[in-house]
């Protein structure tokens, strides 16, 4: 059997299949702390509460719900977008982890490859992360208050490090469109300091964001439309 056969034909279904049956028990198993205090304590929160909850979360973070799974999804694969969602700490861990195997294996995000190594590189990040991180629950305290205050206000740059150094990593392959779309989230970040956009609800929570990823993918569509037609 061809590699493209088996990635296709056991490979992505089984991985499919997995996904979705450890996103589903996710998914219920992060609600049973709310239902141990309902059906053991009796601890019901009224209807009125729950919607006030919902519409509070969702307005600070349910363009996160659209835009995370399309910005990340040609970086992570099929796959890594099941481990990415399920295990969290996706663009400050998985993402990074991801993109930086793919460029260590030579491989272009979004192909079968990138893929797979993506997956690799994530499985990595999440052992890692879960050992790092239970020494951080056990320790994290008397580490960090040994640390001087340089070092933790430092801290506070270690994501745009992270993002910085995957902008130079894909961004080199192609100067001009990374540079554009550079510019043009600038652009909306100084509009969006102006108050342009106060008419909006929320929008210097994820404007910035929404805009770069679907102006991007349109640039990239109407590129790829005329290179195809050139090419004919």
């Amino acid at each position: 059997m061809e590699k493209k056969d088996f990635y296709e034909g056991e490979y992505m279904p089984q991985m499919h299949k997995i996904g979705k049956l450890t996103g589903l028990l996710g998914a219920v198993l992060s609600f049973l702390p709310a239902l141990v205090l309902a059906v053991v304590y009796g601890l019901l929160p009224k209807p009125a509460a729950l919607a006030t909850a919902f519409i509070s979360a969702a307005s600070a973070f349910g363009f996160l719900w659209v835009v995370e799974p399309i910005s990340y999804f040609t970086v992570l694969g099929p796959v890594g977008t099941y481990m990415a969602f399920l295990s969290g700490n996706i663009s400050n861990m998985r993402v990074p982890c991801a993109g930086m195997a793919q460029v260590a294996a030579d491989v272009e995000p979004g192909t079968e490859k990138g893929s797979i190594v993506s997956v690799i590189g994530m499985a990595t990040s999440i052992v890692i992360n879960v050992s790092v991180l239970t020494i951080g629950v056990i320790l994290g305290s008397s580490v960090l208050s040994a640390m001087p205050a340089s070092v933790i206000e430092a801290l506070n740059y270690l994501l745009p490090a992270l993002f910085g150094a995957l902008l130079m990593q894909f961004g080199l392959k192609r100067i001009k469109f990374a540079g554009g779309m550079l510019a043009f989230a600038i652009l909306i970040g100084i509009a969006i300091n102006a108050g342009l956009f106060n008419w909006l609800p929320g929008a210097a929570n994820y404007l910035t964001t929404l805009a770069s990823v679907f102006v991007a993918i349109g640039v990239t569509l109407a590129t790829y439309g005329k290179k195809k037609e050139a090419g004919k």
